[in-house]
């Protein structure tokens, strides 16, 4: 590997202000190839993920029939299983941006995430044998280790993958695209851009930095002419790839100037957003005729999406309400028995819309507010009830939010309702908070299954939780209810942060 060590030979033009930052490469022991670019990582990870499955899941079955009935036998039923598998998990982990540099190096989240799509996809599957009656076909031995040597070899080799793109991030293994940038004076310098670019898969061989008044001037092109012949120059020489721009983009005329100048190299030229563009286009790009606009907020969702999501709340909810019946019942009986009160707990909410309705919750506290000054549930808090502690922690005291689901007052997945209280001192000092109402509330969601969940004790806290739920609005797919409640149903039993 080729650790690149960049040092910045300034050369400056007294007459004009220019500076000219050449970077020289020195390298240590080792190979970079030239062809290691992030999408070739990214690729390359998804296409190691698959294989690994697929040779586990043969492996897995050869191995265990061969250990137990001494003959291998439907051979074929077990590598197209493997291949299914493969497939559906790559899927599951694009869906999730698995396979992004940034997510690859954050081993955590991917542990959290191969634990809950392998498991979520393995539990789906033999759903779908049982439910077609083609479980027969398969060994329950085969399918048990598959699901266990598979899962661990998945995390070995995330773990090494994490370990490796860390590595190479650090040491600029990815930057192999040659490139050079012309820049307003002072922000290659305070720009985050220039160093992501240098992460992930750009060497800036050149940076020209332009003093902001020669960028204002209307006799840009002929006053640096000489600049550019000699840019153009250094491009062809050096082999660029690319041409970057970094400046404000109110410069309209400097940038069509440079583009201008720079028209006889056949190379691709990318404007870098400056800081005031660059949170705006962080949003979905929606084509609107000849215009291109920043969809800064997603309209709520269509008919089509709205009859989707509701389905799917009506088939979960009832079938958890047939699987979780026995469970309700005796939790009911056990609220009853161990203290005075109410077996449910009944609360002002703000659903869609902002349109206020009552929340069913076992009741886990011997207090039952719902006014304008509302208390949250903090850890040893004495008014928690002690049944009512085990309810909070396995998220068994949410179970009767399923009526809310039937009713249409809330859905499966969706951003926490809050008391309403709480609710209107948020909108008060968090701005995007209201725009949570864009989607019904949901018995869980993106940001419970990412950690969000129970006491907000700080509004850091707070905004953290609604930027994952805004997230979630901006992104929904009906895949993604999925997942959430696959990763909600692992994850419930090992949350600590419910009081």
């Amino acid at each position: 590997m080729t650790i690149v060590t960049i040092r910045p030979v300034p050369v400056s033009d007294s007459a004009t202000g220019i500076r000219v930052v050449e970077q020289t490469a020195s390298t240590s022991a080792g190979f970079s190839p030239s062809w290691l670019r992030p999408l070739v990582v990214e690729r390359s990870m998804a296409v190691i993920d698959g294989a690994l499955i697929v040779i586990c899941g043969i492996g897995c079955a050869v191995g265990y029939l061969l250990s137990t009935a001494g003959i291998v036998g439907k051979a074929n039923v077990y590598a197209a299983a493997s291949v299914l598998v493969a497939i559906n998990f790559i899927l599951l982990t694009l869906v999730q941006q698995g396979y992004r540099l940034k997510i690859i190096t954050d081993l955590p989240r991917t542990f959290r995430m191969t634990l809950t799509t392998w498991t979520g996809l393995f539990g789906a599957l033999l759903a779908i044998a049982f439910t077609m009656k083609v479980s027969e076909e398969f060994s329950r031995g085969a399918t048990i280790s598959f699901y266990l040597v598979g899962l661990a070899i998945l995390l070995a080799w995330k773990t090494v993958a994490a370990r490796w793109t860390a590595h190479a991030l650090r040491t600029g293994a990815f930057a192999n695209g040659r490139a050079i940038m012309i820049a307003e004076f002072g922000l290659a310098t305070s720009s985050n851009a220039v160093d992501d670019l240098g992460q992930h898969g750009y060497r800036l061989m050149r940076v020209m930095e332009v003093p902001a008044k020669e960028l204002a001037s209307p006799l840009l092109l002929s006053s640096l002419a000489p600049r550019f012949e000699e840019l153009i120059t250094y491009a062809r020489e050096n082999r660029i790839e690319h041409i970057f721009l970094l400046m404000n983009w109110g410069r309209q005329h400097a940038i069509d100037s440079i583009l201008d100048a720079l028209k006889i190299l056949p190379l691709p030229v990318h404007l870098v957003p400056d800081a005031n563009t660059a949170r705006f286009l962080r949003y979905p790009l929606v084509g609107t005729g000849n215009t291109l606009t920043a969809e800064l907020r997603r309209a709520p969702l269509t008919l089509r999406e709205r009859a989707l999501k509701r389905a799917l709340d009506i088939v979960g909810a009832c079938l958890a309400l047939l699987v979780f019946a026995p469970v309700m019942l005796v939790t009911a009986l056990l609220i009853k028995v161990t203290s005075t009160g109410p077996v449910f707990f009944r609360q002002t909410r703000h659903g869609f819309g902002g349109r206020t309705f009552r929340i069913f919750k076992f009741r886990t506290m011997r207090v039952l507010e719902d006014g304008p000054t509302i208390q949250q549930a903090q850890k040893n808090d004495p008014r928690v009830t002690p049944i009512g502690k085990w309810l909070r922690k396995t998220s068994i005291d949410e179970l009767p939010q399923l009526l809310n689901v039937l009713k249409g007052e809330m859905s499966l997945v969706g951003p926490r309702p809050h008391a309403a209280a709480h609710n209107t001192e948020y909108e008060q000092i968090i701005g995007n908070y209201a725009f949570r109402h864009h989607v019904k509330p949901g018995i869980t969601g993106w940001a419970q299954v990412n950690g969000y969940r129970g006491e907000t004790s700080t509004l850091d806290l707070m905004q953290k939780r609604v930027e994952l739920d805004l997230w979630y609005i901006n992104n929904w797919t009906l895949w993604l209810d999925i997942l959430i409640v696959i990763r909600t149903a692992l994850i419930s039993l090992g949350q600590s942060r419910a009081y």
